[in-house]
């Protein structure tokens, strides 16, 4: 009897609750006018462009503080306003490794959660990276929420980094 093993590729979730309502926290993800002004720390994101449909491109632009540029790309799977978005993520310096993005919104009270899933990664290291990332761009769209909460909206280019 042939004996078969199953390979499991690393996942990443990550799940966040926000203090506002779902409606805010989408347009922090799916309006361009936020989704530029948040990203791991340190890092600015002049390009983030998605066309929110299925099968629509996205794509996005990160410069790291000593001025290194990371572009990625992907097509958009699902849309779900407010409630899910799911994404394809691939590297424009490593094109052969497709992963894929989910976020999925939840009304708790008043507050929203956030779970974020991403599979597909070809190594440990890769998902432990992106870990690292999401987490301090996850800290970042805090704020971002926090101030269209505030204002209804953020001014562009007032995003402090330290």
């Amino acid at each position: 009897m042939p004996s078969s093993q199953q390979t499991t590729r690393p996942e990443l979730v990550i799940r966040r609750t926000f203090d506002a309502p779902r409606a805010l926290v989408w347009r922090a993800w799916s309006e361009r006018e936020f989704a530029t002004q948040w990203g791991p720390k340190g890092f600015t994101t002049p390009e983030r462009e998605m066309d929110l449909r299925p099968g629509g491109a996205w794509h996005a632009r990160m410069i790291s503080p000593d001025g290194k540029e990371y572009r990625q790309h992907g097509i958009v799977l699902e849309v779900v306003p407010q409630e899910r978005l799911s994404f394809t993520f691939i590297w424009d310096d490593t094109p052969d490794v497709e992963m894929t993005v989910t976020i999925t919104l939840a009304d708790r009270g008043e507050r929203t959660e956030m779970t974020f899933v991403q599979t597909g990664f070809d190594s440990l290291g890769s998902r432990d990276g992106h870990e690292g990332g999401w987490n301090e761009a996850f800290d970042e769209l805090t704020g971002v929420i926090a101030e269209i909460k505030r204002t209804g909206k953020r001014e562009t280019g007032d995003r402090k980094r330290e």
